[in-house]
């Protein structure tokens, strides 16, 4: 440790100035006190980019000479490098022909992993889906695109069925819907590619609760906690009374969002419900009748009624 230097939290600072500011100087590589001249710190690194680059610049040459970062999921970590064109007279040589090659361009397998990437990617963007989701839907289209076990399917209905998978795995799963909105391809074909990779790959996933997607509907049906609270007591206790045999969980959330908002002031109806869910207004209406005679044991004993059970709509 220099004797004329002190770290103050975590910053280094002149030994009998520790306030005063310290000036760089980038040519020298030293940091010294504004306030006494003092050499606190030599060669130091700049670690800041050699160039700036404006987004408004529209030459598009781009002055970094750094590459992208690496990434392990491509072959040689896609540290390969390519020529750019020549222009000046020493790249050709006397015919005419360039002289320096390159000697191999990206393979058609790397070239197919990069759009799948790009279409995970953006399609997650569009739902807003976190980068750990991305990275983990990237790793299981790499393993079933490296196994060659789902020939004949398109890479967008493979990128699709992953990142359902991925959210799936994650512990935020998204409806088949939700991914189909996003994505170019028939609910049918992801639901196929869906079974077909976790056959492929050898891995399951966790059953789908009720629970997993009640908080993201009432939020986006701006349902106060309370309604919530409720609408995930009446799901729950119907599937552990088994009063809902062979229906969807999505199903029964949203005919448990129904009743429980029919109770309350925050009425919804269930257009609004099954535009949310993604199910239709027929199959809320269902699980909601099989729901309805047993209502009383189904509500929390706290629930504070605006509407009394004997007053909700009858199907």
């Amino acid at each position: 440790k220099m004797p004329f230097r002190r770290l103050e939290n975590n910053k280094v600072c002149c030994y009998a100035h520790p306030e005063s500011p310290l000036i760089e100087d980038y040519r020298a590589g030293d940091m010294i006190c504004s306030e006494c001249g003092l050499v606190v710190g030599d060669r130091v690194i700049d670690v800041g980019s050699e160039w700036r680059t404006f987004s408004n610049e529209k030459s598009g040459v781009d002055p970094s000479r750094v590459g992208g970062p690496e990434n392990p999921l491509l072959s040689g970590g896609d540290l390969s490098t390519i020529i750019g064109p020549g222009t000046g007279s020493a790249s050709f040589d006397a015919f005419g022909a360039p002289k320096y090659q390159n000697r191999r361009t990206m393979s058609s397998s790397d070239r197919s992993l990069i759009s799948a990437f790009k279409e995970i990617s953006s399609m997650a963007d569009r739902i807003n889906l976190p980068k750990t989701i991305v990275d983990r839907a990237n790793n299981l289209f790499k393993q079933v695109h490296d196994g060659k076990n789902l020939k004949g399917r398109s890479n967008d209905a493979k990128a699709s069925a992953c990142l359902y998978i991925a959210c799936r795995q994650e512990g935020v799963p998204r409806t088949f819907k939700e991914i189909c909105a996003v994505s170019k391809i028939s609910k049918k074909e992801i639901g196929r590619c869906f079974k077909l990779t976790l056959k492929a790959l050898e891995t399951s996933v966790d059953l789908i609760t009720t629970a997993d997607f009640m908080c993201r509907f009432c939020a986006n049906l701006d349902l106060p906690n309370m309604v919530q609270r409720a609408a995930t007591h009446i799901a729950k206790k119907a599937v552990e009374m088994d009063i809902v045999p062979g229906r969807s969980p999505i199903s029964v959330a949203a005919a448990a969002i129904y009743m429980a908002s029919q109770a309350s002031e925050h009425k919804r109806s269930q257009k609004e419900i099954g535009d949310i869910a993604g199910v239709a207004d027929v199959t809320i209406r269902q699980s909601y009748k099989l729901m309805y005679p047993h209502a009383a044991k189904l509500f929390p004993e706290d629930f504070k009624f605006t509407t009394p059970i004997d007053q909700l709509p009858q199907m």
